[in-house]
């Protein structure tokens, strides 16, 4: 029952908060990028951009991301049992570690860069996202656990 009430939730706000900021940083890469060589891009139009990325990456780079955290928090619950004093620590290292081999499998196995915002400083952005989801499960799990 505590996969239901405690897991199941803390993975899922977190996948979100994960993947909306991994997005969000794609979007607004690429939005930098496009300023860069002089093309004028209104707030409107960023905002509007940053909507339809969520909406288009959601069912492929949202399951991807949704796919690694899955793998990397189970790995993490493992681990943390043995070391419970830094749980946290490795929950953020878990999320950061997931985009990492994901960027990398993805651009080794398709010789692209699929995710055009995990480019440059763009790639530190996506890892810092998957260090926020990291954070957001331990805290909520440990949120749930005191209730």
């Amino acid at each position: 029952m505590s996969f239901l009430t405690r897991v199941l939730p803390s993975f899922l706000v977190s996948w979100l908060l994960t993947f909306t900021l991994a997005s969000l940083f794609h979007s607004q890469y690429v939005v930098n990028q496009l300023v860069n060589v002089g093309v004028v891009v209104g707030f409107s139009d960023r905002v509007s951009l940053t909507l339809d990325d969520w909406l288009g990456l959601l069912p492929t780079y949202g399951a991807i991301i949704a796919v690694a955290l899955a793998i990397a928090f189970f790995v993490t619950v493992k681990l943390s049992k043995k070391v419970q004093k830094y749980s946290t620590q490795l929950f953020v290292i878990a999320g950061i570690v997931a985009f990492i081999i994901v960027l990398i499998a993805i651009e080794s196995i398709m010789n692209i860069h699929i995710i055009a915002g995990a480019r440059g400083w763009g790639f530190y952005a996506q890892l810092l996202a998957g260090a926020m989801g990291g954070f957001a499960f331990a805290t909520l799990t440990k949120t749930l656990k005191a209730k």
